[in-house]
């Protein structure tokens, strides 16, 4: 670990200080759709216009310009060499060449004062400037407005770890993207590493993974779908998605996620040879028990145990709602959660504190450069939550026969 510098001057941290599933579908993209293009724009859901502030936006512009000086270590390439085989040597092999292109990232505050983000590139490389850039925008944000106490992060982490032990409840720690800090997540990644090892399954972030020899976690996440429904289609996305995936990892990374167009969609088009490939699925909108019943209910209809299936939970968890989500499906399928913010940016100890609800999603794609850009949308399993244009969403509905 000598090699790596992990005290350098920017929110994030180095080529690695990024969530495993952004390698992943990076890859994907390389494998698959080398001349895809794609969009990225930011979306801030609090509506916030701090960034008004000329000392706050000024930081935040410097702080993405960091970026551009991050480059793979020799340490780093060994690491994700041996320890994410199903990745070939080949894509890492690539990431030491890549380097972010801070030019590239379009960065305002518009008139009404809310915060501006979008970045374009081919696929593979886009993709990897979501997570580094929403944690820089929540870092700086709060470096501007709150004052934290470390031993408030460790005392909140360690009761967070001791009621996950006495429940017994398995989770992965997935809060790179809205974490307060780097520093808050290196905490509490680091309590996690040391008293919560037989729980904690792993860690999205791939350099924590790393530092504290835990399991990095990860496999897709909406906008591998959201391209698929631009390019080829809403009603054959899920399915050219899954396909597409299987194709290039055959069999690893299989936790699929179904909320991209609502779940009742997704389950219509699953078949029996993907269910059987995949090992799980992922539950990231919607009740979690109505949601649930109805994987096992399809699995059932396939003819396959639904114990024998995971199914992962990561719609803003909390440890106390997890423990009646784990409760609910004790011995019905095999039960995991993806946990985030609970853990990296939950500041109770901060009077007032409010965490910034901040997403950057994939708006535009294309194929190649011969065709136009299409509008990605992304509906959700929670009302309120859709992106995108809303005629194309208007449209995704009427094509997918979805009554709100």
């Amino acid at each position: 670990m000598s090699a790596i510098n992990t005290n350098f001057n920017g929110p994030v941290k180095t080529m690695t200080d990024q969530d495993l599933y952004k390698f992943s579908m990076s890859n994907a993209y390389m494998r698959k759709f080398p001349n895809a293009e794609g969009t990225f724009e930011f979306c801030d859901r609090n509506h916030e216009t701090i960034f008004k502030d000329k000392d706050l936006f000024d930081d935040l512009k410097r702080a993405i310009s960091t970026l551009g000086l991050l480059k793979l270590s020799d340490d780093e390439f060994k690491w994700c060499k041996e320890h994410i085989k199903y990745i070939p040597s080949n894509y890492w092999e690539w990431l030491r060449q890549f380097k972010y292109e801070p030019s590239k990232i379009n960065l305002f505050v518009d008139d009404e004062g809310h915060l501006q983000i979008n970045v374009t590139d081919k696929l593979y490389k886009v993709t990897l400037y979501e997570v580094p850039i929403l944690a820089i925008v929540s870092e700086i944000r709060n470096s501007h407005l709150y004052k934290w106490n470390r031993e408030n992060v460790v005392n909140n982490i360690n009761n967070k770890i001791d009621f996950a032990n006495k429940h017994n409840l398995k989770f992965a720690e997935f809060g790179t993207r809205r974490r307060f800090s780097f520093e808050v997540q290196d905490i509490v990644v680091n309590e996690l590493s040391n008293k919560c090892r037989i729980n904690c399954t792993g860690t999205s972030n791939v350099f924590l993974a790393m530092k504290y020899n835990m399991v990095p976690i990860g496999t897709m996440a909406h906008e591998w779908i959201m391209f698929h429904g631009g390019v080829f289609g809403f009603q054959q996305a899920n399915y050219l998605a899954l396909e597409n995936w299987t194709d290039v990892y055959d069999g690893d990374l299989g936790t699929a996620l179904i909320d991209t167009y609502g779940t009742d969609s997704f389950l219509q088009t699953l078949t029996m040879k993907q269910a059987k490939l995949l090992d799980g699925f992922r539950q990231d909108s919607g009740d979690p028990t109505i949601i649930g019943n109805k994987i096992i209910a399809r699995l059932k209809e396939l003819g396959i145990n639904p114990k024998t299936k995971l199914i992962i939970f990561s719609n803003a968890l909390t440890m106390d709602s997890y423990k009646d989500i784990n409760d609910y499906f004790d011995r019905k399928v095999i039960v995991g959660a993806g946990i985030g913010g609970h853990l990296t940016n939950h500041m109770p100890d901060i009077k007032d504190y409010v965490a910034p609800n901040i997403v950057m999603k994939l708006m535009k794609v294309r194929i190649n450069s011969s065709f136009p850009f299409s509008d990605t949308i992304k509906l959700s399993d929670d009302k309120g939550k859709n992106m995108g244009n809303p005629e194309m969403i208007a449209y995704c509905k009427k094509v997918l026969n979805i009554n709100d």
